[in-house]
């Protein structure tokens, strides 16, 4: 998944500003104990980051 496609998602399910604040500060333990912007930064694939989100916040499957 490209990382264009990624944010799309994170856009799509959580609205505009609120996708760049949940990435920025929910701490989530499907990801390591990490936010979504450091598992990015320290190398996770940003399909593995999304269905880590998809997981935890139970995104519905039309949604994934």
């Amino acid at each position: 998944m490209r990382l264009t496609i990624f944010w799309e998602r994170m856009r799509a399910h959580f609205g505009e500003t609120s996708a760049d604040t949940f990435a920025r500060d929910h701490v989530m333990s499907e990801l390591g104990g990490r936010t979504v912007i450091q598992a990015l930064d320290d190398g996770w694939e940003a399909k593995d980051v999304w269905r880590a989100v998809c997981a935890a916040m139970e995104v519905p499957a039309s949604h994934r």
